[in-house]
């Protein structure tokens, strides 16, 4: 199914509004784009939406699609952040023009290659494919924070998702880098962790911005 690029920013709107803030629906005026436009005709001809009362609701087959388009925009905004460098608005614009062109198939190969990730740069939530669900049952855990780790776990770090650059010193000067090998010590009250032969303490908050692969 090929859709326009306004209907799957609507699709990818009216996930996060019903899926993520737990609203029934989404309304138009919140998308600046008026129950007139073609595109909401465009939605329901191929049984992905319903408009009820002037207001966007979710079609079961608009679901999974919805739930496919939001997982491609967050992984182009991976994919410009972990492997192109490209940060802040910069990236979050290119991410949206990158992510119409993942169509299926693509975002798989783009996915196994980032190591599943769980997250986008923001934090949110990327839903799992297929490939991740195999992935897991292999015991890959792809991309995670450190604090799904358990004492005595080590992996490859990934990158650091902070834009704190004093947060960003403080890590590199511990050797958190990309590539390096970390090993967590423990967990609790504080998080513990190796990387090379010296051993770190750090708070929870900062342990989340630490993402490691297996």
């Amino acid at each position: 199914m090929k859709l326009t690029e306004k209907a799957e920013e609507i699709l990818e709107a009216l996930w996060v509004a019903v899926e993520e803030e737990g609203q029934a629906f989404l309304d138009p005026e919140k998308m600046n784009i008026p129950l007139a436009d073609p595109v909401y005709a465009e939605l329901s001809k191929h049984a992905l939406i319903e408009v009820r009362q002037g207001m966007v609701h979710f079609r079961p087959e608009g679901r999974d699609e919805g739930r496919m388009t939001i997982r491609r925009h967050r992984l182009a905004e991976r994919l410009m952040m972990d492997v192109l460098n490209i940060r802040g608005e910069d990236g979050d614009h290119r991410a949206c023009q990158f992510e119409h062109l993942l169509n299926e198939g693509v975002d798989t190969k783009v996915c196994a290659m980032l190591n599943h990730p769980t997250t986008c740069p923001h934090g949110k939530p990327i839903p799992p494919g297929p490939c991740c669900d195999e992935a897991r049952a292999q015991g890959d855990l792809g991309v995670v924070p450190l604090t799904e780790y358990k004492p005595g776990q080590n992996g490859e770090i990934a990158y650091i998702q902070t834009e704190d650059s004093k947060k960003m010193q403080k890590l590199m000067a511990m050797g958190v880098l990309p590539g390096n090998k970390i090993t967590l010590v423990q967990s609790f009250p504080s998080y513990i962790f190796r990387v090379g032969y010296s051993e770190f303490a750090i708070d929870t908050n900062l342990a989340k911005e630490i993402f490691v692969r297996k």
